[in-house]
């Protein structure tokens, strides 16, 4: 599914205009970046967290310069689904 697709969804479900419903989701995911680019995480009940995540300075390979490089620490985004999502998706149901 896409944004457009779900953006439809959300607008026929809800009777809200698409404009509209486009609005609020651009600025829902514009805040969840924002949080996690603060070092923040974003629970949502129920769906799951959006959070932060520090990954460790490891080594790596450049393979066309046949050398090795350090790649810093640094963080990247996380989604971890609420255990009522994994159940959900487990069990195939709507």
């Amino acid at each position: 599914m896409t944004k457009a697709e779900l953006i439809s969804k959300i607008s026929l479900k809800t009777g809200v205009e698409k404009f509209t419903t486009s609005t609020i989701v651009e600025e829902i995911m514009k805040e969840i970046q924002n949080s996690i680019i603060d070092n923040n995480a974003v629970y949502l009940r129920g769906f799951g967290t959006f959070k932060p995540k520090k990954r460790a300075e490891k080594t790596g390979r450049n393979i066309k310069k046949n050398t090795t490089i350090i790649i810093p620490e640094h963080y990247v985004p996380a989604f971890k689904p609420s255990k009522k999502f994994i159940t959900k998706v487990k069990q195939n149901i709507k």
